[in-house]
């Protein structure tokens, strides 16, 4: 290399970040982007509705099982390495998604997409971290902090879009100039500290590599499929709910008599790790969970397409874009336990309000719920990771950022299935007490009855016909209504949730209480 494009001896901290965060929020992007295309993709392939969510299921898969062991494969072949193989390998796959013509070639790439982008979160973060000095850790994980609470929501906005305006292939091809872009600038400014360069290693374990990849797949796979199988009704559940149990019971009693297992999971002995994870695990149950559940409520309930219903997702990302880099100078003269606490009471306070969601709700009101509801993020994410990694070495870095981010995709998952299991469960009891009321005893139905009975009449239609035809109508309200009911219930359950976790959170140990070292 010319000494003219040689990368500077000491590179500037920010814009490493700005370099590494362009691949994260380009994977991050594609856990989302996806979900508002999936009837369109299904309508051009020839392939059924249920068929078609094998292009998320896929690709969730395949991410989770390469998150946790993205710290090893760091190691073993140098952690700038490592991302360009990555960046460059999801830039392809991309492009092969994009010019997919059957359901099961674009499912098998959206595999080998997952399997690419499964490690360009947790090197994120890592060389983020390792680029800042430990009193900046705030402000460091502000700025990843960034990437990972706006990425999820700009998703489905830039989804819609460009499916209602384009082609649904464009959400796949958009990725090419991002990750030719995102290459360059990871070559020119990112450079490897000695302790993450390429390490010589004399044997892989395969076994706890492959009870890795089992249990987390299977656990994947259960969760995404749960609700559309009626979870453990169906035998296909029932047994890979079994794998999943063993695979991740055994995986742990194996990686915990390893010298060098591929995820270390002794860093979990660290309260000042373990709990934070918990946190956040609640960031992607809450992230996820709700950017899943209000487009899904306002396209089945309200008539929005699916451009209308990213932007309500659209605003919400304002506030912790804006608030990230100032909760990350708050960490250093705040206790995070009392920032997270914080945070958690503003989520549950916009969870709440949502849940007040009516027939006559317009947008505007959606997208003021919606930005209560992430309001509260910067103040988990941030003060979280950074008491997360106060007590992790910097040559842990990478096995630490792996399991962060595990933790984090594993909780939007479970957030996932969590709500929308919640809310078909919800739909069956409001019907169920609506329908109470639709007897002959109730004035309120007599009446309506007969004023739509009437007004059909006077269109032409029989009397016996018309009757017939009025409940129907009556009925077809009141399914809608136990439909808005149901996601008033499930907004409730989640605020709920957060609050209780709230009050726990008060007692997560400080930053400078001291904490038993793991062996």
């Amino acid at each position: 290399m010319s000494k003219a494009f040689s990368p500077p001896a000491k590179t500037n901290p920010y814009l490493v970040s700005l370099a590494v965060s362009l691949t994260a929020f380009m994977e991050l992007l594609d856990t989302t982007i996806a979900n508002v295309a999936l009837s369109h993709i299904a309508g051009s392939l020839g392939a059924g509705s249920e068929e078609s969510t094998w292009i998320l299921t896929s690709y969730l898969v395949a991410n989770g099982i390469v998150m946790p062991i993205s710290g090893w494969l760091a190691s073993l072949i140098g952690r700038k390495n490592f991302l360009v193989i990555c960046i460059v390998g999801f830039s392809f796959t991309s492009f092969m998604c994009g010019i997919s013509t059957s359901l099961p070639m674009l499912v098998v790439f959206r595999l080998l997409q997952g399997l690419a982008g499964g490690g360009m979160q947790p090197v994120q973060q890592a060389i983020i971290r390792d680029s800042f000095p430990p009193q900046k850790l705030g402000i460091a994980f502000g700025i990843t902090g960034i990437t990972t609470v706006l990425a999820p929501i700009l998703g489905p906005v830039l989804g819609g879009f460009l499916t209602d305006n384009f082609s649904w292939r464009w959400i796949f091809f958009i990725n090419i100039p991002i990750g030719l872009v995102a290459v360059l600038l990871v070559n020119f400014f990112v450079q490897d500290p000695v302790s993450t360069q390429k390490k010589p290693v004399s044997t892989i374990d395969y076994i706890g590599l492959g009870l890795v990849a089992l249990g987390l797949g299977a656990l994947q796979l259960v969760l995404d499929k749960g609700q559309q199988e009626d979870w453990f009704d169906s035998s296909y559940i029932v047994i890979f709910s079994c794998i999943a149990v063993v695979g991740l019971v055994l995986a742990v009693f194996w990686l915990l008599q390893q010298k060098n297992p591929i995820v270390d999971l002794k860093l979990f002995a660290l309260p000042s790790f373990s709990m934070p994870c918990v946190i956040l695990f609640f960031v992607g149950f809450t992230l996820l969970g709700s950017t899943a559940l209000l487009p899904m409520m306002v396209q089945s309930n309200f008539g929005y397409n699916a451009t209308l219903s990213g932007l309500v997702l659209s605003p919400s990302g304002i506030l912790p874009l804006l608030m990230m880099p100032f909760v990350g100078k708050l960490v250093n003269r705040i206790e995070p336990r009392y920032l997270i606490s914080f945070g958690l009471f503003i989520n549950a306070i916009g969870m709440w309000l949502t849940g007040l969601v009516t027939p006559q709700t317009d947008y505007t009101t959606f997208a003021v719920a919606r930005c209560l509801q992430t309001a509260g993020l910067p103040f988990l994410f941030v003060p979280a990771s950074t008491l997360a990694f106060s007590k992790i070495p910097r040559e842990q870095s990478n096995n630490a950022s792996a399991i962060v981010a595990m933790v984090r995709n594993l909780g939007g998952s479970i957030g996932i299935a969590l709500v929308t299991t919640r809310l078909a469960q919800n739909q069956q009891i409001e019907q169920a007490n609506l329908v109470q009321n639709l007897t002959t005893a109730n004035p309120g139905y007599g009446s309506a009855l007969a004023a739509y009975t009437q007004s059909i009449t006077e269109l032409g239609v029989p009397a016996s016909q018309a009757t017939t035809t009025a409940m129907g109508q009556i009925y077809q309200q009141l399914l809608h209504q136990a439909s808005v009911l149901a996601y008033r219930d499930t907004y409730h359950f989640i605020a709920v949730m957060l609050i209780i976790l709230g009050i726990a959170a008060l007692f997560i140990p400080s930053k400078n209480q001291p904490v038993a070292k793991c062996s």
